[in-house]
């Protein structure tokens, strides 16, 4: 270095420490926290199997208060620490949301002595007690509170049913592989009830029932319906349709409605092959006052729909794939699972990236399976698919989130309301994902000429291996691998372009491919009209661009719509229309109206206490989406949705 250059460098280190002296006292003067580390001194799980029986009673016959009471007995090898975990990454709910706030009352002993617990401050769904020296057992007791209304959470009880998911009346010892633990269970229910589970019974005592012994994640997988009004019907071998109601008549079931169910379980046999159960069964609840739900097992299902499932059929087209789509998760999400998602306890996180298989490819199913077995026409499915083709077409936030991100979401969001989910994006995965399956199926069509189609995919990817009830785990490679066996093609990048890239229009090719054409008139078809009665809502969403439900609240508005731009919000009431008092059929009137001219629709809004007027400067008319056919012949579509002979 020359001395010019030195000479400028020993002026910046003047000119540095005349500041660095008062920035060091400033330093010395004040406080500079660092993070208190902390070791995570749970037992990371492994494959060994736990020494003893864990025995596990639920009293619930608290059905008027919805209290699980829970009496837990767990052998313990040797004095020292020992954790208990609550379940906490939920199979089938992929994400974290085990209902911690609702466990209470907890005390742990031995010997009928007390022991202290601490709760983990990092993970609070562990409770480490210390064991004393000699102890062989120590018993666990709490409840698990189940919500009282709606706005608690999902009720699990009312006065004639109840639903008991084990994976929130009990805990379990860390360290371990839940496979590797066997637990005995036993649960007492109100008088007059009758149960059903896919576990299998040892014994009966009074309003007891005492199930045989499995290994912990078999009694995870295997939830209560219980029920004052209750149903058993076989659908095919090993197959049975177990239903709770509010009331006898809401159970009946007609022989045309049995006969489209037990169609269910024989093309879904046929459509994957082999079985990966001993026995399924179905546990259906029918109910305006118990929760509903669509929760996958793999020798059983939790679903939930309102009343008038079997008896007023024709109005409930949305319920109509349910049971479709959850007996599909045996193969698809149970016996078959992605790698990532298989976690050897609940509390080791999951990663959801292969949803788009697991859920999609399931929504896919469900479809074809609910046409193929007369749960819904061919008409029907054609709507919906239209209504989810538009959908996912006109979704904002497919410009800044792919379909594969949204996997991420059960995580992310834990399945909490959004207040722009056409923007945010939701759970994409699951329609989206079924969009993609429908545009393979129509590749392999083209290039093998009609000869295969998705039809040879499921066997081959889900249908080996009869008898097995295990688990097989799959990578995106074995995905194509798969696909590839079935017909030869670049599946990697077809599959990357659509669920792993920003598109600016979701997977449609299969559209035209199978000889039809999205277009749009101003009537509803029967999927939008069924699930306006059912949610009790006015759908514009394909015209304003939201949903009106009870008394003018807004429940739905879509990101960059007419009613967006005009500063409509979820939670907005419509008080008004062109200066008359809001009524569902006043709204179809103006929109109609403006349709024929320049001039606005005139709003009158609420939000909170503030009312205010807006004009929706909007001129398309009532638009719904169809799909019309446009070609002569059946084409791929049609091939796909024809019952299997």
């Amino acid at each position: 270095m020359n001395k010019r250059f030195r000479g400028a460098k020993e002026v910046l280190l003047l000119g540095a420490a005349c500041w660095l002296v008062p920035a060091m006292a400033i330093a010395a003067a004040s406080s500079a926290p660092q993070a208190d580390p902390y070791d995570d001194a749970i037992p990371v799980a492994r494959d060994l199997k736990y020494p003893g029986t864990v025995r596990v009673a639920v009293d619930a016959t608290d059905v008027m208060r919805g209290i699980f009471r829970v009496h837990e007995t767990v052998p313990v090898a040797q004095a020292g620490q020992l954790t208990l975990l609550y379940p906490k990454w939920l199979p089938g709910e992929h994400g974290p949301i085990g209902p911690i706030a609702s466990l209470a009352g907890l005390v742990i002993t031995a010997g009928g002595k007390p022991l202290a617990w601490k709760r983990d401050p990092v993970d609070v769904y562990a409770f480490t007690v210390d064991v004393p020296p000699g102890v062989r057992e120590i018993e666990a007791s709490f409840q698990f509170l189940s919500a009282t209304a709606e706005t608690q959470g999902r009720i699990d009880t009312t006065p004639d049913m109840l639903h008991l998911q084990w994976t929130a009346t009990t805990l379990y010892p860390a360290g371990y592989f839940a496979r590797r633990i066997t637990v005995e269970a036993k649960a007492t229910y109100p008088a007059g009830f009758k149960a059903a589970t896919a576990l299998e019974v040892a014994s009966v005592e009074a309003n007891t029932v005492i199930y045989k012994p499995v290994s912990y994640d078999v009694l995870v997988d295997s939830p209560v319906y219980a029920g004052r009004y209750f149903r058993r019907e076989q659908l095919c071998p090993n197959v049975f349709l177990n239903i709770v109601g509010d009331a006898p008549k809401l159970i009946e079931i007609s022989p045309d409605i049995l006969a489209l169910h037990r169609n269910l379980c024989r093309q879904a046999i046929k459509l994957f092959g082999a079985q990966h159960y001993d026995h399924y069964d179905f546990l259906l609840s029918v109910s305006d006052r118990l929760g509903s739900i669509g929760l996958e097992h793999h020798r059983s299902s939790e679903d939930g729909v309102g009343p008038g499932y079997f008896t007023e059929w024709d109005r409930h087209l949305g319920d109509h794939d349910l049971l479709p789509h959850e007996f599909s998760h045996s193969w698809n999400g149970k016996f078959r699972r992605g790698a990532d998602l298989w976690t050897p306890d609940y509390r080791t996180p999951m990663r959801d990236s292969l949803l788009w298989v697991y859920e999609g490819q399931t929504q896919f199913w469900g479809e074809i399976l609910a046409v193929r077995s007369g749960l819904m026409s061919k008409a029907d499915v054609l709507d919906e698919l239209a209504v989810v083709a538009t959908t996912y077409g006109e979704a904002a936030g497919r410009s800044w989130r792919t379909v594969e991100d949204t996997t991420n979401d059960p995580i992310v969001a834990q399945r909490r309301p959004k207040p722009w989910p056409s923007w945010q994006r939701s759970e994409d995965y699951y329609d989206e994902g079924a969009l993609t399956w429908l545009d393979a199926n129509a590749v392999v069509d083209r290039l093998s000429l009609g000869k295969k189609s998705m039809n040879d995919f499921a066997p081959a990817f889900f249908g080996m291996k009869d008898g097995d009830f295990g688990e097989l785990p799959y990578t995106f490679d074995d995905v194509v691998k798969a696909l590839d066996q079935v017909q030869p093609y670049d599946w990697a990048s077809f599959l990357k372009q659509r669920i792993y890239s920003l598109r600016p229009r979701p997977p449609l090719d299969w559209i035209a491919e199978a000889g039809y054409r999205l277009d749009f008139t101003s009537q509803p078809n029967r999927w939008v009209t069924s699930g306006e009665k059912d949610r009790n809502v006015l759908d514009l969403s394909f015209s304003l661009g939201m949903q009106v439900g009870k008394e003018g609240v807004v429940g739905r508005v879509n990101w960059d719509g007419p009613a967006f731009n005009a500063g409509i919000t979820t939670g907005t009431t419509v008080v008004a229309i062109d200066d008359h008092t809001y009524s569902d059929d006043a709204m179809r009137d103006a929109i109609a109206s403006a349709a024929s001219g320049k001039v606005p629709i005139r709003v009158l809004l609420k939000q909170g206490n503030l009312f205010r007027s807006v004009e929706l400067a909007y001129h398309g008319g009532l638009r719904y989406p169809h799909l019309v056919k446009v070609s002569e012949g059946d084409g791929a579509l049609d091939r796909l949705l024809a019952p299997l002979r």
